[in-house]
């Protein structure tokens, strides 16, 4: 049984019968996660710890799309984890999945170094709080680096894996640079990566990263994903992730 909230709905994500509790007021997930859940690859057995989780959307589509052996979310706003507990608990997937609220700043005092095969991350994109008009508002926190910068990011992700674990990430090709740079700072190897485009004519506003703890150099550099054909239409490739 899902309990949701006045200010709430209850979304159908099509597969294996989840369902996902949403706050437009909050945080609703967008394409930028569907792409990422695309993007990860978690084998049988491993366990994946998903940073900024937000209202669980990341966890809940690997239980239904990878082998993985547990998935946790760990999420700073208490009312973005309360919202992906009860969508947990509402698909009973307790022993499957766990949501942590906590500070990805203190991950030391939450889990164990080396605790995670896999680490996904949705971070802010945009750098502080600049403009804001209010920084304590959870979407500005969710787009914002109000709570948390890329350094804080990646330095969690180093200490969750263990050598050779893999880190997945979406963010905003215009901090390429300071990605890559970050990643290199903690042992982290790019290996893949993936520009996404909101038209073919226009210039890439999403990339997809995966990095490998302590991985020999070798990029590749994969074909551009192109997410609209026109206005409100996607294309095949996207339709086809939406459909997994």
């Amino acid at each position: 049984m899902f309990e949701v909230k006045d200010d709430e709905r209850l979304d159908d994500l099509e597969r294996n019968n989840l369902k996902i509790i949403q706050n437009p007021s909050k945080f609703c997930f967008g394409i930028d996660a569907v792409l990422l859940s695309s993007y990860i690859k978690v084998k049988r057995g491993e366990k994946l710890c998903d940073l900024c989780c937000g209202n669980g959307i990341i966890p809940l589509l690997m239980s239904a799309k990878s082998e993985g052996e547990h998935f946790c979310g760990l999420e700073i706003q208490e009312e973005c984890a309360d919202l992906a507990r009860r969508s947990v608990e509402g698909n009973n997937l307790q022993e499957k999945i766990d949501i942590v609220c906590g500070d990805i700043k203190n991950v030391t005092a939450l889990f164990g170094a080396a605790s995670f095969d896999v680490v996904s991350v949705n971070p802010p994109y945009m750098i502080g709080g600049h403009g804001l008009v209010n920084p304590a508002d959870a979407k500005a926190i969710a787009r914002h680096e109000v709570l948390c910068t890329l350094d804080d990011v990646v330095k969690a992700a180093a200490y969750l894996m263990p050598p050779g674990g893999r880190l997945y990430m979406v963010h905003r090709p215009f901090r390429l640079a300071e990605i890559f740079e970050r990643l290199n700072a903690y042992k982290l190897e790019p290996k893949r990566m993936q520009l996404v485009y909101p038209f073919a004519d226009k210039e890439p506003n999403m990339v997809l990263i995966e990095a490998v703890k302590g991985g020999k150099p070798r990029l590749t550099v994969e074909k551009p994903l192109v997410v609209y054909t026109e206005p409100g239409k996607y294309t095949t490739e996207v339709e086809d992730l939406y459909h997994f």
